[in-house]
């Protein structure tokens, strides 16, 4: 079972500046999560089940799918790799395992 995700662990209540955001940015900031979680969504979908995906693709669109929510959000990364990158890992572990690949090998 899949945890739930908090939007907030991506968000932030306050600007760079520490001033609080308006109406418009906190707004701005929900559709930018949105938008990740579906490219995560997505990403995974994918992994799973496309036929002809090999182990170099699917790290490739990890390392995509990182880099995007890095444009997105600046200075997550950590966020990133605490939500997001075990259950990449989980994925291609499960769908690449008779290659014998260590989970903790799969993505850096």
């Amino acid at each position: 079972m899949t945890p739930k995700r908090n939007p907030d662990d991506f968000s932030s209540s306050e600007t760079k500046g520490g001033t609080p955001q308006t109406p418009t940015e906190k707004e701005e900031e929900r559709r930018k999560i949105r938008r990740l979680q579906l490219m995560i969504d997505t990403a995974l979908s994918i992994v799973r089940q496309a036929p002809n995906l090999t182990l170099q693709d699917a790290t490739g669109m990890v390392a995509n799918c990182k880099s995007a929510a890095l444009a997105m959000f600046p200075d997550k990364e950590f966020a990133f790799d605490l939500i997001y990158k075990p259950r990449f890992e989980r994925v291609l572990a499960e769908r690449f395992k008779n290659r014998g690949i260590a989970r903790d090998r799969v993505i850096r």
